[in-house]
């Protein structure tokens, strides 16, 4: 089995291969696990990992002027793929973040959080929401086995998932509204948080990544 962590100068690159290495160990499976910047690698791979960080507008850029864009449509229709925060977030038609066109795998929008958020006890909340938030899980999925319901996972964004379609919605959080943080259909799955920076739940998402089919 060949995966592949798209590598389009943007994003936690590193990190999340070394995430992807430890997840391996934990599933037992036989993968060849290669960060890439090859559409040709990206074609071939079984499964594809899409990380993000940084700005929609220039992740969007990056992956066209890096030649990967294709590669990565054709994964979303036939392989098991993981999109990761703006990895994820690519996936919807477009993002209020510099009014960018995302690649429309998803119905809906991203959209920024509010200036003036306070939490229940009128305390003021930042934007960029940044930090551990616990993780409601909305349907069963094959990728949630032997994580509990409601885990924490680690969130940096200030801006998140507004599915025209809920029925894509996998989990939800909150900041202090409820929003969309997990959203698939089919071979694809999405995670605003970084599973690369949520220990043990993280790992535990990319090790039954790696041994599911799709």
């Amino acid at each position: 089995m060949n995966i592949a962590i798209v590598d389009y100068g943007m994003g936690n690159l590193h990190s999340v291969l070394k995430s992807v290495l430890a997840a391996q160990k934990l599933a037992g499976v036989e993968a060849e696990i290669k960060l890439t910047d090859r559409p040709e690698e990206v074609f071939a791979a079984d499964k594809i990992i899409f990380p993000g960080q940084g700005a929609m507008p220039d992740c969007m850029n990056a992956l066209k002027k890096s030649g990967l864009g294709e590669a990565v449509s054709d994964g979303l229709k036939n392989k098991p793929f993981f999109g990761i925060c703006v990895g994820a977030q690519l996936l919807f038609d477009h993002s209020e973040e510099g009014d960018t066109a995302g690649l429309g795998w998803f119905k809906g929008d991203v959209k920024r959080f509010a200036a003036n958020l306070h939490d229940e006890e009128g305390c003021k909340l930042k934007v960029p929401h940044m930090g551990w938030n616990n993780v409601h899980q909305t349907q069963a999925h094959p990728l949630f086995q032997d994580i509990p319901q409601d885990t924490r996972f680690y969130f940096v964004h200030s801006y998140y998932f507004a599915p025209a379609d809920n029925d894509i919605v996998l989990g939800t959080s909150a900041y202090p509204d409820e929003f969309a943080c997990i959203v698939g259909k089919d071979n694809v799955f999405a995670t605003q948080f970084h599973t690369e920076k949520s220990h043990d739940g993280g790992l535990l998402l990319l090790r039954n990544f790696l041994r599911w089919n799709g």
